[in-house]
């Protein structure tokens, strides 16, 4: 469902690595990738990417939220992770880790702001705050079939996106946006203060005639008014793989609504599953059926046809079986999501007892009744 690469690959890591593996694998990588040493165009995203994957696994809760639920499962990631960077490039004669990501994600959103898996600058190349768009929760009823088989849909979510009428630029059709003059299309001036003779404080903030933006619409198009985005419903394909849990949600990057900066941000589908009318779901992909036994069957015992999720099955029913008593099915439940096989379909007996009777039953039962007080 993401396009974001496993952390585990990223890192080049087994899923069974120890912190210390994953710590060394980071560190290696890293300065590999570091921007003040790499400085090839595509070093910058592969240090990010490393950093992410890093701050996840590193952290024994993250990793288990990871390796159950993905993506979404580890979305505060980066929270509380700083010592363990610290500790990287310090060692490493880098300095202090704020400063390396302060160059990178600015100091605003980013890493350690609020708008985590916004990767976007603080300044420069348009200028302005690089805030992604809101993320859209999608909730999504399947059912206990649809968890043992898996489900593709196609949904419609209405979000905002692109204005259609002006590219996104914001103009009016057959104009053009025209760079701030102020900020030099930018985005943010420069503010300096002096200290004292031997030093000057140097500040950048958002540039006040542009608000930001860097550049300037003399005339907005109508349908966005100048926003760039507008309204819109658009069809997007799901994929729910086998074995998914309630309230499991997956993460579809860049699917969310799109900001006034152009960033959009992703498209959360959370899971629901419907209550099954006969199949009770246990854990570990185990599912429990309430099967009805007439008591003669329990102390003879015989073979019966029990329903499954694909059909039916043969079950042996041993002779004195007593009631309540649970039976199992192998491998007849559902599957486990990241994991082979499947889940057992367990068959808790209840005693079928017997109605309008006749006669001749009532005066059977009471004989039967007499012979065995007298066992």
């Amino acid at each position: 469902m993401s396009s974001k690469r496993d952390y585990y690959e990223v890192l080049g890591v087994q899923k069974k690595a120890s912190k210390e593996e994953i710590k060394n694998a980071y560190r290696k990588l890293a300065l590999q990738y570091h921007p003040d040493r790499n400085k090839e165009p595509s070093a910058e995203g592969k240090f990010k990417e490393l950093s992410e994957a890093y701050a996840v696994l590193s952290d024994d809760e993250k990793r288990k939220r990871y390796d159950v639920y993905g993506h979404v499962g580890a979305e505060e990631a980066f929270r509380g992770s700083e010592a363990n960077f610290e500790e990287i490039f310090r060692d490493a004669g880098f300095g202090g880790f704020r400063d390396i990501f302060d160059q990178m994600f600015g100091r605003r959103g980013g890493f350690f702001g609020d708008d985590l898996f916004s990767f976007g600058f603080g300044g420069g190349g348009g200028g302005g705050s690089r805030r992604r768009g809101r993320d859209i929760i999608y909730d999504m009823e399947v059912t206990v079939e649809d968890v043992l088989r898996g489900k593709k849909e196609e949904v419609e979510v209405p979000r905002f996106d692109r204005c259609k009428e002006c590219g996104g630029s914001g103009a009016a059709p057959g104009t053009k946006p025209r760079k701030c003059t102020v900020c030099d299309g930018q985005g943010q001036t420069k503010r300096v203060y002096s200290q004292n003779r031997f030093s000057t404080i140097v500040t950048m903030e958002p540039c006040r005639t542009c608000q930001g933006q860097g550049q300037i619409i003399d005339k907005p198009c109508t349908n966005c008014r100048g926003s760039g985005r507008a309204k819109q419903v658009k069809k997007i394909k799901l994929e729910i793989p086998p074995g998914v849990e309630d309230g499991m949600a997956f993460q579809l990057r860049g699917e969310g609504e799109m900001s006034e900066a152009g960033i959009s941000g992703d498209l959360i589908v959370r899971l629901h599953i419907k209550p099954h009318p006969k199949f009770e779901r246990l854990a570990d992909g185990h599912l429990l059926y309430n099967l009805d036994v007439k008591f003669t069957d329990l102390t003879l015992g015989t073979d019966l046809r029990v329903p499954t999720l694909e059909g039916s099955e043969k079950l042996k029913i041993p002779q004195g079986t007593p009631a309540s008593a649970i039976l199992q099915i192998k491998g007849k439940g559902l599957p486990r999501i990241g994991s082979a096989g499947r889940g057992d379909l367990h068959l808790r007996i209840n005693v079928k007892v017997p109605t309008n009777l006749t006669d001749r039953q009532k005066a059977l039962l009471k004989e039967l009744h007499k012979e065995l007080d007298n066992q």
